[in-house]
């Protein structure tokens, strides 16, 4: 016989479902508008909407260019609009030049387009390394660049949100746009991380 034990709830959880109770109780929030805010969060934005871009741009050089450009206004054209800034500047990824994104004065991030910031994000440690010494940064996330690489740091702030374009990987030749964005992770699109190949050799067409 197995017997399963639920994980109590934490603390924060609860007072999140006893505020929620209270103000829907309270006539003060409609319950029908929590749910379409939790679908937002769930599916409107996040990492999967940043990777949507990448791979869009890895596959039409024409966007690429205008992503480059104008990153606010090319990512307008996928209908993504009304994320955390006003400006979106998107910053690629070569063989000699390594983009790192950091905000050193609080936590300014693209959230509609990469999600929630990671709490490292947030960190003192990583908001000020980053800038100072930000190989060492990079290396105690896994990534260690060689010294032809330059490494550059970009800002973020209150009217300013950046976005790394890496490189795409090799062995991601004939890959559709959706199994590329599915390479694509959080990590890549802020600097910590480079885009790893695919696991599977891709398919030679007929």
């Amino acid at each position: 016989m197995t017997t399963h034990h639920h994980r109590p709830e934490s603390e924060i959880a609860l007072r999140v479902k006893a505020i929620e109770s209270l103000l829907v109780e309270k006539g003060i929030v409609d319950p029908a508008a929590l749910d379409t805010i939790i679908e937002h969060y769930e599916h409107q934005v996040g990492p999967h909407v940043g990777a949507q871009i990448v791979a869009k741009a890895w596959v039409d050089p024409d966007f690429k260019r205008r992503l480059l450009a104008d990153g606010t206004g090319a990512i307008a054209e996928l209908g993504l609009t009304g994320f955390s800034s006003e400006h979106m500047i998107v910053v690629a990824n070569t063989a000699t030049v390594h983009n790192l994104i950091v905000c050193t004065l609080c936590s300014c991030y693209p959230w509609a387009i990469l999600g929630l910031p990671p709490t490292w994000y947030k960190s003192l440690a990583y908001r000020s390394r980053a800038v100072i010494e930000p190989r060492s940064v990079l290396a105690e996330f896994g990534l260690v660049l060689p010294d032809t690489v330059e490494v550059c740091v970009w800002d973020s702030n209150a009217d300013l949100r950046y976005l790394v374009l890496p490189e795409r990987p090799d062995g991601a030749e004939g890959l559709s746009e959706e199994a590329l964005a599915a390479l694509v992770t959080r990590n890549a699109m802020i600097g910590t991380a480079k885009v790893e190949p695919p696991t599977s050799p891709t398919p030679i067409a007929a």
